[in-house]
């Protein structure tokens, strides 16, 4: 009898033991990071598509690359946007909208516009201007002349200037394959200031646009 008891309780023991292995494993498996989340870690750069007809992606936060907007309690609310798609004209991007901002957009055309005013080698509509787009102290700065690998030298970047007349709601038209620079400032916190490249990869009117950007 002894011996059926301890068979039994054995056999309970090995059942709830196999039950268990599942849950077990569940709780040690760690959550798949949702990309959507609010909270992301900073990023410097990276590819976003913007929607026109989503009430999330239209907008990019240059923090950590993700949507702009965000559903909260079943409310649509702000998060971080930094940058807008607007149907405006035939398709336009926008910079400075939120409370106490202001911006600037600068169009630097194609790759190969960039490459024939500043006379470094590229080829057609290259990334080697793009990539050369630093900050270099308070100054943007290009390629200058890169024929020789090891004497590489820079030059400022004249369009930068006007980035300096920064205003709420900055505006520019989109188009495909150009270069943009943006910078944003807050007219009451002096401590805010981010600047951008940006290049347009993809574009569909009334649809969509795809960027690459990062932060100078």
């Amino acid at each position: 009898m002894r011996m059926v008891v301890m068979k039994s309780l054995v056999g309970i023991v090995l059942l709830l033991a196999c039950l268990g292995v599942p849950q077990l494993l569940r709780a040690q498996t760690p959550a798949m990071p949702d990309d959507k989340q609010a909270t992301q870690p900073r990023k410097r750069g990276g590819v976003f598509t913007m929607y026109a007809i989503d009430p999330l992606s239209r907008n990019l936060c240059f923090t950590d690359g993700k949507e702009g907007m965000a559903f909260v309690n079943n409310k649509w609310e702000n998060r971080c946007s930094d940058l807008s798609y607007t149907l405006a004209g035939s398709g336009s991007l926008v910079s400075g909208i939120e409370l106490n901002r202001v911006a600037a957009i600068v169009d630097l055309g194609t790759p190969s516009d960039l490459r024939d005013r500043y006379g470094y080698d590229d080829a057609e509509n290259g990334g080697v201007g793009f990539a050369s787009l630093r900050l270099e102290g308070d100054k943007i700065m290009v390629l200058h002349d890169n024929s020789d690998a090891v004497k590489v030298t820079w030059q400022p970047l004249k369009e930068a200037s006007q980035l300096a007349d920064v205003k709420s709601s900055a505006n520019a038209p989109i188009k495909l394959g150009h270069i943009y620079l943006v910078r944003i400032a807050d007219s009451k916190d002096k401590s805010v200031l981010k600047t951008v490249k940006l290049m347009v990869i993809a574009y569909r009117p009334d649809e969509a646009v795809t960027l690459r950007w990062e932060l100078l």
